[in-house]
């Protein structure tokens, strides 16, 4: 049994099999809808029901307030129609996505290496093709961790049967954990994808700022190999941020892609160097680094962002008091369960930041 479900105001219709949640019947047939955290903690897919029954589910009381509930406004992470509907979506779709439909595949372990002593590179080999942007992301399910690790792709879009992923240990944290003591080559887990909105704007020419930390570094990674790959001519900075040498992953990738190509530029940064590692590079914080670089003038630029939410704040702040502002500002926040769903905030002046 399944329900029809028409979006205004764009006018799609989709099909949503019994049991289905609205969101994930919409990316599967190739319909955005705004989401972030996927789970009903964020309210990022709030929709409003004009026609229809719908069963909310396990939305949050934070992100779906009582009085809302009963104005029809639901969920779509969580919402499971009962009925055909007609619902009212904040669709902001920019003419840059692709909108490649969400799929399912099996990924067969390839590789397994320590990038640094605290993040793996993971390579799977899918049984099909996936069609996706540079900075999108997939949902991983690993054994008996429930629900979903989602983690960004690090390869570029034109090696569209395997999947490179840059998986950071978090302490505690049941699924890192397992991916890092437990996985094997020849291991197969289920994949689907892609999902995100991160991705390279190109049809604005504008020189591009790439600014990451962490594991942070696998999209940026993927959307710098396709900007080259495709001979893109604008001038491409990346600023690449770590606490020191052995936490520098990947750097001689960059530093041999600067020798390559004029238009890349690489400039890592260490916040807390060891006496080992004779460092003469930029010894401070990769915002800083950033700011040094370009004498805090942003102004011309996009910038993509990518990394745990200080250096996410610290690097928006640090851009906008550089005179460049939320239009040319895109960014994907590393959150673990370490950080809190409840405590992630959006500025009350920008709907994207």
């Amino acid at each position: 049994m399944s329900f029809e479900v028409t979006v205004e105001p764009t006018g799609d219709i989709i099909e949503v099999e019994e049991g289905q949640t609205l969101l994930d019947a919409a990316l599967r047939q190739g319909v955005w809808l705004p989401f972030a955290c996927g789970h009903g903690t964020c309210a990022t897919c709030k929709v409003q029901v004009v026609e229809g029954d719908v069963d909310i589910g396990n939305a949050s009381p934070f992100a779906l307030m009582d009085m809302e509930r009963e104005e029809g406004k639901v969920l779509a992470c969580c919402a499971i129609p009962e009925s055909d509907l007609v619902i009212e979506a904040d669709i902001d779709v920019d003419p840059d996505f692709a909108g490649y439909p969400v799929m399912d595949f099996v990924g067969t372990v390839t590789e397994i290496k320590d990038l640094s002593p605290t993040i793996k590179g993971i390579w799977f080999s899918l049984d099909e093709e996936m069609e996706f942007q540079a900075g999108q992301y997939i949902n991983l399910r690993i054994p008996g961790v429930e629900g979903v690790r989602a983690f960004s792709i690090a390869n570029k879009p034109s090696d569209n049967k395997q999947l490179e992923l840059h998986v950071r240990l978090v302490p505690e944290g049941a699924g890192t954990s397992w991916l890092h003591n437990k996985l094997v080559v020849g291991d197969t887990l289920d994949i689907s994808g892609p999902y995100g909105q991160f991705f390279v704007r190109k049809s604005d020419e504008q020189d591009a700022i790439f600014i990451a930390g962490g594991s942070g570094l696998s999209s940026p990674q993927s959307m710098i190999l396709d900007l080259l790959e495709e001979g893109d001519q604008r001038q491409i900075y990346l600023f690449q941020g770590a606490r020191n040498v052995s936490e520098l992953y990947n750097r001689n990738l960059f530093e041999a892609l600067a020798a390559e190509n004029s238009n890349f530029h690489y400039i890592p940064a260490l916040n807390a160097p060891e006496a080992g590692d004779q460092w003469d590079g930029f010894t401070g914080y990769v915002h800083e680094a950033a700011m040094s670089y370009f004498d805090n003038r942003f102004s011309g630029h996009k910038a993509y962002l990518c990394g745990p939410p200080p250096m996410i704040d610290a690097a928006i702040t640090t851009l906008m008091q550089g005179r460049l502002f939320e239009r040319d500002i895109h960014m994907e926040r590393f959150l673990t369960a370490a950080d809190g769903v409840e405590d992630q905030t959006r500025s009350a002046l920008f709907k994207r930041i």
